[in-house]
This record gives C-alpha cells, sequence and structure tokens, in this order.
C-alpha cells in the first residue's frame, strides 16, 4: 500500500533517475511493484511440502521448503521499482532476508523504497540497501554471508557474476536481455502489431526493456503496409523531457548508451545491412544537449546481421519479410537470446505451433503482456536462468528438504 501510495512521488524519481515518462511512470514505479508484493503476500502462508509415498510401505517421507537465508538482489536502472516487487517480494515471502544493489545509474527509487520498509514497520537488517559500482556488486555476490544471488542486466555482466559464484558453488537466478520477435501473419491484425511493437519495442523506456520486441516479421504480402505503417508511427511518437505528461520516450540512460546505440546505426548503414526507414540521428533542437535519440527503423534487413543479432536496448527496430511459417520461425529462433516473443494471427491453430516452436520463455498472443506477478517469466538461451513470477519464482527463494521417518 505505501508503494501505491507514492506512486507519483516514485515516478518524478523515475524521471531524474533514469529518464522514464511521467506517462507510464506511476504504473512501472508503483503499481506494477506493489502488485507484485501483494500477489507474494498471499504465498507467505501457503508454502507447504507434500508427503511422498517410498518404499517400504511402513514408513513415512514428506518435504519441507526452507528460505535459502540472506538473498543478494543486483537491479538494472531501466525499471528498478519493478525488478524489487518481483524479486524482493518472493524472497522475503520465502522468509529470506535481501541486500539490494542497485544499478549505480539508478539508485534513488530503491533508496526511497527502503525507507517505505522502515515506514511498513519493517524488522532491521530484513531488507538492506547498498550502492556503488559494479565492484560492490562483485564483493556483495562474494560475500560469505550471501546464500544466493538473483539478476537482472546484460549478459557480460552475468558472466562475471557466474565466475564469482562459481568458486562458491553458489545458486542464482539470472534475467538477462533479448533480441524478441514479433511474428505478424497475413492474417494478423496488422494495425494493431505495428502499433504495438513500435509503442512498446522502440517508444517504452526508448528501447531499453529486455522484453521489447525490437525485430518484427512480417509476412510478405503485408509487408510493405507494414514498413509504411511503422514509419508513420515513428514520425508521430512524441519525444521530449519525461517530466512533461504529454511524452512518450524519453533519453537514454547515458552519453555512452547515445553514443553506443548512434555507433549501431551508423554501422548499419555503412554495412548495407538494413534500409533507414526513419530516424537514426540524435534529436536536435532543445534536446540536443540530452541523451535523445530518434525512434530509428530499418526495413529489408538480413537476419544473420548485427543489429537483428544483438541486443541494441535502445530505439532500434527491425523490420524483416518472411513468406512460410517455418521461414518465421527459424528466424525467430536464430539469436543466442530467448526471452520473450509475440504472435499476431487469428488462426488459433497457428498460434498454437508458433507458441511451441518458439524458443522463449515468455510468449503473447494478439498482445503485448508485460508479465502478470502470477505468471513464470524467464528466458531460454542467454537470456537467463530460472524463474521469477508465480509459483516457480517463489521456489526459486526456497530450498527443499527431505525427511524420511521409519515407523516400524
Amino acid at each position: 500500500d505505501l508503494i501505491e501510495g507514492a506512486a507519483d512521488e516514485l515516478a518524478h524519481i523515475g524521471v531524474h533517475e533514469n529518464g522514464t515518462p511521467l506517462a507510464f511512470g506511476s504504473l512501472v514505479y508503483g503499481t506494477a511493484p506493489a502488485d507484485w508484493f501483494r500477489y507474494y503476500a498471499g504465498w507467505a502462508d501457503k508454502i507447504e511440502g507434500r508427503t511422498v509415498p517410498v518404499m517400504p510401505n511402513d514408513s513415512l517421507n514428506y518435504t519441507i521448503h526452507e528460505p535459502f537465508g540472506v538473498v543478494a538482489v543486483l537491479t538494472a536502472f531501466n525499471a528498478p521499482m519493478s525488478f524489487l516487487g518481483m524479486k524482493v517480494a518472493p524472497a522475503l515471502a520465502a522468509g529470506n532476508a535481501v541486500v539490494i544493489k542497485p544499478s549505480e545509474l539508478a539508485p534513488f527509487s530503491t533508496i526511497r523504497f527502503a525507507e517505505l520498509c522502515i515506514e511498513a514497520g519493517m524488522p532491521p537488517g530484513l531488507v538492506n540497501v547498498v550502492t556503488g559500482l559494479g565492484d560492490v556488486g562483485s564483493a556483495l555476490v562474494r560475500h560469505q554471508g550471501v546464500d544466493k544471488v538473483t539478476f537482472t542486466g546484460g549478459v557480460s555482466t552475468a558472466r562475471s557474476i557466474l565466475g564469482d559464484l562459481a568458486p562458491l558453488v553458489r545458486p542464482a537466478v539470472l534475467e538477462l536481455g533479448g533480441k524478441s520477435a514479433a511474428l505478424l501473419f497475413n492474417d494478423g491484425d496488422l494495425d494493431a502489431a505495428v502499433t504495438t511493437v513500435m509503442q512498446n519495442g522502440v517508444a517504452m523506456l526508448a528501447g531499453q526493456a529486455c522484453v521489447a520486441p525490437t525485430r518484427l516479421l512480417v509476412q510478405r504480402d503485408r509487408y510493405d503496409e507494414a514498413v509504411e505503417l511503422a514509419g508513420e508511427i515513428a514520425e508521430s511518437i512524441q519525444v521530449g523531457d519525461p517530466a512533461d505528461t504529454g511524452t512518450l520516450m524519453g533519453p537514454l540512460i547515458s552519453a555512452s548508451s547515445q553514443e553506443r546505440v548512434l555507433n549501431v546505426i551508423q554501422q548499419t548503414v555503412a554495412d548495407g545491412a538494413g534500409r533507414l526507414v526513419y530516424g537514426g540521428n540524435r534529436v536536435g533542437g532543445t534536446l540536443a544537449q540530452g541523451f535523445f535519440i530518434e525512434p530509428t527503423i530499418f526495413a529489408d534487413v538480413e537476419p544473420s546481421s548485427a543489429v537483428a543479432q544483438h541486443e541494441i536496448f535502445g530505439p532500434v527496430l527491425c523490420i524483416i519479410p518472411f513468406d512460410r511459417e517455418e521461414d518465421a520461425i527459424r528466424i525467430a529462433n536464430g539469436t543466442k537470446y530467448g526471452l520473450a516473443g509475440y504472435v499476431y494471427t487469428n488462426d488459433i491453430s497457428r498460434a498454437h505451433r508458433c507458441a511451441a516452436a518458439l524458443r522463449a520463455g515468455y510468449l503473447s498472443i494478439n498482445s503485448f503482456n508485460i508479465f502478470p506477478p502470477a505468471a513464470p517469466f524467464g528466458g531460454y538461451g542467454q537470456s537467463g536462468l530460472g524463474r521469477e513470477g508465480g509459483q516457480e519464482g517463489l521456489l526459486e527463494m526456497l530450498q527443499t528438504k527431505n525427511v524420511f521417518l521409519p515407523l516400524s
């Protein structure tokens, strides 16, 4: 309740710490994390073991779920409060204490969250926050008092964490990057698909979202129409000051991120890997001093090219044509990632075939639904290890103990 009550305050913190537009800041900083805490609060008194029939018959065998102890929580800069809901809520419901290390680029909402925990009457030492650069996170995950780690961020950082954990044989949940594809078939709702992809793959958080549909695969007959509509929508996206409630797309997190994304765009043009339909530049005028980039669309993208293979974490969309269903599946599965996928079709059989064939941990049909708390979320391949959300997310924060008792 305190999180939801502070939604406006937290949304304004988001404007300043990572440029989240106020237009949806209250959702990602208040409503969504509050929903996660409420959901897992309902699990706190429902953690049950089970009896397991074993031989000999005159014996009792049962299981107990127990907390790990202390969970290190490392969050990314793009949606820090939402990540706290996904990670801290199940950890606490399972009976663990947590030590949170937010991204050094966006620590302020996490500090405010800690203050809300004090206001809520949580005992000292249950929720703890440490801030700092990457070396602080490394020291935390290696600390002898930590029993499990949960992390959201990039693959390279995850490799470093796994390197720290390997000698300790310490478990971790990793929610990493993605290069998610939206598949638009001839019978799908083109307007809904393209609009959703542009809003959630390009504009939302300026493309800095792991689940963003950054590849739009369109069946050939409707390809030109989809490209044209994407360009029109890109032109209409209001890029600006995130404190302005009319702004749909804000800045990137830093100057280095802006430069990196611009380099990707320039290299894609130089390599001829795609046709630049819209954008590709810094935003000028009154926004020239900020870390803004125009919504950028590439069409006719080669599926094996760098821009279609690597997570860019910026407002860049690749549009790729396909002819047959199997071609779409092959292209969609043709990266090292496997976080999310989106399918637009009115053929229910095709929807289920695609859901079975796509190598991704979270799929949405004819929609963009950002993982409700009751649903498990996580990736295949280099998109992560373990699951967050639902009962699966709770079990990630518990250890299972088996007890055997002879009755005679």
